[in-house]
């Protein structure tokens, strides 16, 4: 039967995308592997996929359409054997998410496997099929073998997209043994759904309109990266109960030693920045105040060991935080340089979203712009971000009394009250100011 290729998640944040460019044409023969199209999303531009062998019998999206929502049909794939005229009336509109039943635990709404029709992932009642009610993801290949193989597919584990069972898992499986869940899996409760809030909202786009009808003015279309962030935004600024802590940091120690270092590193070709020293000294104060290395995760908290800090990335149109996973374990020239390429990846829309998925904490740096200080709103589910202010020259009253002149940078600690305490995100913020006032100390 033809199987259905559904316009794929490619990333967290995606609902809809831009089917830039077909990589393959009706009548291809393509691979489990191979690349069949480019996709836009609201990040960047990704290649996406095929998740097993077939021919391209029909392809229903143009390449250069907008706006197609995830889980669209853009493509039909045949199978040996089938041909065009198998293919009968395929709609390109979005597949309906399948609601989970009482008896099933609940799981986020995605797209299923990877880009491939829900319908045809479905498991037959016969022959490698699901066991106790329990939906199974797998190609129609997949069941097939399994079928020949007399395998019971719920007991075999997935390597696909979303967890789905593709030729080589099936391929590898003996019948009667059945792969072990996993420890998450197994002592994971179902999620609870939250109680529907309605949240406040603005005037309508007609409403605003009319308010500016005799006024002369620009119309400018949403893209998904610019919707993404008012979406994400809005729902950080109100259900994340933020506090704010702030401090001034000397910095003339610091400025004095990097010019030292740069001087000596200058024939690597290395050039560090203030930045890469803020990176660095948060990554350690982290380790320092393990408690605050932490995520909110709807009901409990994940408290993670590795120092994985993001870091605000401002691209046309909006902002990327890479991550920069294992930070405290880095040279300082180390993370100059991932942070450089991610950087300018970011700015090309050419990030992966592992690059810009996950950490605990973040970091945003408005000082080249000359701000002197600002409080940045926390992305989730990080603990905290570290909002940085540019470094001006102040009087200030040494240890002795006397009045004199020190390069003072002014930083503001947003934190998550869920996550982190008052006196708790005091200690973190002070183990990144000591770290920065003696920025011999992260080398030790």
């Amino acid at each position: 039967m033809p199987i259905e290729i559904l316009m794929p998640a490619l990333s967290p944040t995606m609902e809809e995308g831009t089917l830039a460019k077909w990589l393959v044409k009706e009548g291809d023969t393509v691979s489990s592997g191979d690349i069949l199209a480019e996709i836009e999303t609201d990040k960047a531009t990704m290649e996406f996929e095929a998740v097993d062998e077939g021919t391209v019998g029909k392809i229903l999206i143009e390449a250069g359409a907008e706006g197609v929502k995830v889980n669209t049909p853009i493509a039909v794939m045949l199978e040996e054997g089938e041909s065009a005229d198998d293919i009968g009336d395929v709609s390109p509109a979005p597949k309906p998410v399948d609601q989970p039943t009482e008896t099933a635990p609940a799981t986020p709404a995605s797209p299923p496997a990877g880009g491939y029709s829900g319908e045809e992932a479905a498991p037959k009642t016969t022959g490698g099929g699901s066991s106790g009610g329990t939906r199974v993801f797998a190609t129609p290949l997949a069941r097939r073998i399994a079928a020949d193989k007399g395998l019971d597919l719920s007991q075999v584990k997935g390597s696909g997209p979303h967890g789905r069972i593709v030729k080589a898992d099936v391929e590898a499986a003996r019948p009667g043994k059945a792969d072990a869940p996993s420890a998450e899996a197994a002592s994971a409760p179902a999620a609870k759904k939250a109680d529907a809030t309605v949240m406040p909202a603005g005037p309508s786009t007609e409403a605003v309109m009319k308010m500016y009808a005799d006024r002369d003015y620009q119309e400018v279309k949403l893209d998904g990266m610019r919707r993404t962030v008012a979406s994400r935004l809005t729902e950080a600024k109100q259900t994340i109960p933020h506090f704010y802590l702030r401090r001034d940091i000397k910095l003339d120690a610091l400025l004095k030693f990097r010019s030292q270092l740069n001087t000596q590193l200058e024939g690597r070709g290395v050039k560090l920045s203030v930045n890469d020293f803020i990176i660095k000294a948060s990554a350690l104060a982290l380790q320092t105040v393990p408690d605050a290395n932490a995520v909110w995760a709807a009901d409990r908290l994940l408290k993670l060991k590795p120092s994985d800090v993001a870091v605000a990335v401002a691209v046309d149109g909006g902002l990327f935080t890479p991550v920069l996973k294992d930070a405290e374990m880095k040279s300082l020239s180390a993370l100059s340089a991932e942070m450089k390429d991610l950087a300018k990846r970011a700015r090309d829309r050419k990030l992966a979203p592992h690059e810009y998925v996950g950490g605990s904490f973040a970091i945003s740096n408005l000082g080249m712009f000359g701000i002197d200080n600002f409080d940045a709103v926390i992305n989730p589910p990080h603990g905290a971000i570290l909002a940085v202010g540019a470094g001006v020259k102040k009087p200030v009253v040494g240890a002795d009394g006397e009045l004199t002149v020190a390069t003072i940078m002014s930083v503001t600690l947003s934190v998550d009250h869920r996550v982190i305490d008052g006196a708790l995100g005091a200690e973190l913020l002070k183990a990144i100011v000591e770290n920065l006032e003696n920025p011999m100390m992260m080398l030790a």
